[in-house]
């Protein structure tokens, strides 16, 4: 019995349902492979707003946190930045909010705050938050699932193609993807080199 067109099938099906996935693990693999270049799930941004005419120029008393904490709530309202978390009036004419999103500093005498915060990169994010598996269990089933039919997909592969000889082509490109890892591991002085 010929079992080469049945696993060329199952092959091809494996392999396209794999499809999806293996976009999914690659693009977050590239992202957070440059981690130290830049934030893979979020953009950073820094914008001065000018404080809306409605806000009141008068000096605040440091210590009045209730009406700091007005202040600063009616801030971050008119200027569409979210529920303010924390207030400190670190002077007169100066609050520091921290947001959802960010930090603010508004200064009365200019008339204007500083914002600087973050935003979710829509895709690379939720693709960053499946592929570190953080606290998801039911998503270890998925990865698990994954990873298990990648290594039956690379197996399968194997047997596709009959090979003459025992350094054939396909031997060769096996033993560069094995060795790849080895060699790297090797020559860079491993784990211990690198804390």
């Amino acid at each position: 019995m010929n079992l080469t067109p049945k696993l060329r099938g199952l092959h091809r099906d494996v392999g396209y349902l794999l499809v999806g996935l293996t976009f999914v693990y690659a693009l977050s693999g590239l992202a957070v492979n440059h981690i130290a270049d830049w934030d893979p799930s979020f953009v950073q941004t820094e914008t001065t707003y000018s404080l809306p005419p409605s806000v009141e120029k008068n000096p605040i008393d440091p210590a009045d946190d209730t009406r700091a904490r007005a202040l600063a709530e009616h801030i971050a309202r008119e200027l569409e930045l979210g529920p303010v978390k924390e207030v400190y009036a670190s002077s007169p004419t100066e609050l520091d909010l921290t947001l959802e999103t960010g930090q603010l500093t508004v200064d009365l005498d200019r008339g204007a705050a500083d914002y600087s915060g973050q935003r979710p990169r829509p895709f690379l994010r939720l693709a960053n938050w499946l592929h570190t598996n953080r606290g998801k269990k039911a998503w270890t089933v998925v990865a698990d699932a994954y990873a298990i039919l990648l290594l039956g997909l690379a197996t399968s592969g194997l047997f596709l193609v009959r090979e003459r000889g025992l350094f054939g082509r396909k031997t060769v490109l096996v033993a560069v993807g094995v060795l790849t890892p080895i060699l790297y591991v090797a020559l860079s002085g491993g784990p211990a080199a690198h804390p």
